[in-house]
């Protein structure tokens, strides 16, 4: 089926996007009365879908419970046993599926093959990292860190933890020693899973040094077992660190499952860090695993000839849920990807995509405009036909990366699932379905059928159609919702339950459209007022990014006597060299002409990055404290590019 044209463009309204007729025969769902379905009685749909997308070892005795007096006290599935690896693996093996293919890892150096898993293969590797576990002593409830690069390890040792009912916190291994440490300390790990190291644009990197500093002083771990990834030098200590293929070599390989409470946790999954102390983000299992498998099943269209790749790093909740379990529980074949996106150069990811076939590709607007300023001919030298379905997370995407995505990399024929969720939700809430849509440039969709997402004001008052506002969501709270920061149930209340009382606080501002579509403007504190006037950075950012001479740009608020606040822009050009006045006065008078004069930028500045996090997410605190003139910008070393601050303080120092 390549080359399929499933999209079509609708004839009354431009960049508005209808799925085919070829799109509907193959989609899951699509019939809007699902919608329907979901908001008359959200408890009775996620039942229904529990025991539909699941095995269970033993049935609920009560779909959904709620504290009255304390409303963020709520569960799923109560009573309910389940288990994570048992749905991912075994089941799938008894059904008969165990010689297909699970995962395909593509490492990143060429002249090295890339490594092919069948759900059997997985499950017995699985189930022998299970029994090292236990043989170590962990058991149910205990922590296992794991600090590993995208190699198939992590995701043998994300189920081997699941399998026995021990709970599981990732540390990006792109993370200092230091940061891991602060994650193994919080949650008290009794074993860490790391590796010698991992390749990065050429180089094999020492991933065990930053191990070793992440476990010093922490008393909880007592084993460390290490991958031999590239075999560099590493220092051992015999006392704690073991080598991972020899403990596996006389694993046994069966290891019986641990099936847990529904409410159990399955994940701790820690916040960046960029801003204070991390938050352990607790994920509880049935529930999760629930929103992971419809959400995964459906957003993403999956059947048994898919080839799905979300690019995304395990140590983010993107890699867990469309990076592990979803596809996982549904049975369908992953891509994992170890390297660079453009390494050895700006083809690479699009090779990966024509030598596996991929046919789901789900990755995030900072690479898509990455990808765009490398130019069009790295994707047209490969045949990128068997693509089905884009898909974008992580930020609010602009109009121009959205067309570009479309028309370069989809070829014009397929839909662009535009998702919006967060570490919290645990899966996706708000995207057009595939077999429904519509699709349009900039804008998320629906809240998925079963949960309820309202765009309001200050005061909790539901908003007026095209009106900015806050996303707040209604209870029944959807199913693989956070439980609680780890160690911290006051953070939690604070952070999620204070502002809103009775409803969860996203902490993003959206825009309610007709049909109940909603388009995201960006984190609250991205929203800024001018005049009493409520304007979001990503609108800003999406008119300015449209001027034909702009790469990326990034709007954040700067205090001022009368209006409050103006907005101040950081803009990336794609040549450098065209830089002037003349240009600044143009892009004010494009933000005029798109948005209006009250949204008309205080000062531009022509910069060569913006800082961001290792996700690729603008961090617009830095640019906050920069243009207040604060000295103190908080902790900037975990940005991906922690340089580029002092050349924007200079920038920045140089306009005034």
């Amino acid at each position: 089926m390549k080359n399929v044209k499933w999209v079509e463009q609708d004839k009354h309204k431009h960049g508005v996007f209808w799925p085919s007729e070829e799109l509907k025969k193959r989609a899951w769902v699509t019939d809007e009365k699902i919608y329907a379905e979901g908001e008359k009685d959200p408890e009775a749909f996620w039942a229904g879908k529990a025991e539909e997308g699941l095995e269970w070892k033993k049935k609920w005795t009560k779909a959904y419970e709620q504290n009255k007096d304390k409303p963020y006290e709520f569960k799923w599935f109560v009573g309910g046993h389940v288990n994570a690896a048992y749905n991912a693996l075994d089941r799938h093996v008894n059904a008969g599926k165990g010689d297909k293919t699970a995962l395909i890892w593509v490492p990143e150096p060429t002249d090295e093959k890339p490594r092919r898993f069948t759900y059997s293969e997985l499950y017995r590797e699985v189930n022998k990292l299970a029994n090292v576990l236990h043989r170590l002593g962990v058991r149910k409830g205990d922590r296992v860190g794991i600090y590993l690069p995208m190699i198939p390890e992590v995701i043998i040792s994300v189920l081997a933890c699941a399998r026995i009912g021990a709970i599981h916190s990732v540390c990006f291994s792109a993370f200092s020693g230091e940061s891991l440490r602060d994650r193994l300390h919080d949650a008290e790990a009794k074993v860490l899973i790391t590796a010698d190291s991992y390749y990065r644009r050429g180089k094999a990197l020492n991933l065990k040094d930053n191990a070793d500093i992440g476990v010093q002083g922490i008393p909880s771990v007592k084993h460390v077992i290490v991958v031999k990834r590239a075999g560099v030098p590493v220092t051992w200590d015999k006392s704690r660190d073991l080598w991972f293929h020899e403990v596996m070599e006389k694993a046994a390989e069966y290891c019986e499952p641990e099936f847990v409470e529904s409410n159990d946790t399955l994940f701790i999954l820690y916040t960046s860090g960029t801003t204070g102390k991390p938050k352990g983000i607790v994920h509880d299992t049935g529930g999760y695993l629930t929103q992971a498998y419809w959400t995964t099943k459906w957003d993403f269209n999956l059947h048994d000839d898919d080839i799905m790749w979300c690019t995304a790093d395990i140590g983010w909740v993107t890699g867990h849920t469309y990076g592990c379990y979803g596809p996982l529980l549904v049975g369908a074949t992953m891509l994992m990807f170890e390297g660079a996106p453009d390494y050895p150069d700006p083809g690479r990811w699009w090779k990966v995509v024509q030598d596996h076939g991929v046919t789901v590709f789900y990755t995030a607007p900072t690479a898509i405009r990455m990808f765009v300023k490398f130019g069009d001919e790295w994707p047209k030298k490969y045949d990128l036909g068997t693509l089905r379905l884009l898909g974008t997370v992580g930020e609010p995407i602009d109009d121009e990366a959205w067309m570009w995505y479309f028309n370069v990399i989809g070829g014009g024929r397929c839909p662009i699932i535009d998702t919006w969720w967060q570490t919290e939700t645990g899966g996706t809430l708000i995207n057009a379905l595939p077999g429904i849509g519509p699709f349009i440039p900039t804008v998320a969709g629906r809240p998925f059928p079963g949960s309820r997402l309202v765009v309001v004001s200050d005061e909790g008052k539901k908003m007026p159609k095209e009106s900015i506002g806050y996303l707040i969501q209604q209870p029944p709270f959807a199913p693989g919702m956070l439980r609680g920061v780890y160690k911290n149930p006051e953070k939690y209340v604070e952070s999620y339950w204070s502002k809103f009382p009775g409803f969860y606080d996203t902490s993003d501002g959206a825009k309610a459209m007709e049909g109940n579509i909603i388009r995201l403007t960006g984190r609250v504190d991205d929203v800024m007022k001018v005049a009493g006037h409520r304007l979001s950075t990503a609108e800003l950012e999406n008119a300015i990014d449209e001027h034909e001479l702009v790469r990326e740009s990034a709007v954040v608020p700067k205090p001022h006597d009368i209006k409050g606040e103006v907005p101040v822009a950081f803009v990336i050009l794609k040549d450098p060299t065209k830089a002037s006045e003349e240009l600044k006065k143009e892009i004010i008078k494009h933000v005029d002409k798109k948005i209006g004069p009250t949204a008309r930028p205080e000062a531009i500045y022509f910069v060569d990055d913006v800082p961001k996090t290792r996700s690729g997410k603008i961090m617009r605190r830095v640019l906050r404290e920069l243009v207040k003139g604060s000295q103190d910008l908080g902790n900037i070393m975990t940005l991906m590019n922690p340089e580029c601050v002092e050349r924007l303080k200079h920038a920045v120092a140089g306009e005034k």
